[in-house]
């Protein structure tokens, strides 16, 4: 079996990225490219990023989650720290994340070093969230091998039967990760496959440095 999909090619064309419109710090340029995907239509779920980690085993695994904060210090999304991608953040907190926004031809590559938030701040957001989200966080043995749909199914009967009168609390072993960059790297597709990369690098004395990257 082959699928020869070497005749699909789309032309760039939307927008442009200049070193004389960006700001010299990349959390700026971030927030106003952010700004624009979600003013623009036809993106669902701006904020899904993929999260690239060294596991346990040596390979590379990444997956899509949420982005559910962002300031000057980083970017924050929460998981189970006992999940396949916690221990792997565990072991290396080096880790990549990535944008991509089709619809504005966009896409940011962010390398950081990730450390837990502080557990005030998680559980600020668990309360947040609703109950279902709640207990499905406390079910789920989150990466672990299960034996069917219906032992999840059946857990979360059990727990919204215990909870049905109870505050729900976060578990210890969920929370959020504060992903602080060293590198982000911005690209712009344009015309002739001629994209628009602009990394921001982070020196010793915390200011940035801006270099284009030939495509």
């Amino acid at each position: 079996m082959q699928g020869d999909l070497s005749d699909k090619r789309k032309s760039y064309t939307k927008r442009e990225l200049l070193e004389s419109n960006i700001s010299d710090n990349p959390m700026q340029l971030f927030q106003k490219w952010y700004y624009e995907v979600e003013s623009a239509d036809g993106l669902e779920e701006p904020n899904a990023m993929t999260v690239a980690t060294i596991g346990l085993d040596g390979f590379p695994k990444s997956r899509v989650v949420l982005l559910k904060k962002y300031t000057h210090e980083g970017f924050i999304f929460y998981t189970n720290y006992q999940s396949e991608k916690g221990r792997a953040i565990e072991a290396n907190p080096k880790l990549c994340l990535s944008f991509f926004w089709h619809h504005l031809e966009r896409q940011i590559i962010i390398k950081g070093n990730a450390e837990k938030i502080a557990a005030n701040l998680s559980d600020g957001y668990f309360e947040s969230r609703p109950e279902g989200s709640k207990l499905g966080a406390i079910v789920s043995r989150q990466s672990e091998v299960i034996s069917s749909r219906a032992e999840l199914e059946s857990g979360l009967r059990k727990l919204e039967r215990e909870y049905s009168n109870k505050e729900i609390e976060r578990p210890e072993n969920w929370g959020g990760y504060l992903v602080r960059p060293v590198s982000m790297e911005f690209w712009q597709g344009r015309p002739n496959r001629l994209h628009d990369r602009i990394r921001f690098s982070l020196q010793k004395d915390y200011n940035w440095k801006i270099e284009r990257l030939a495509p």
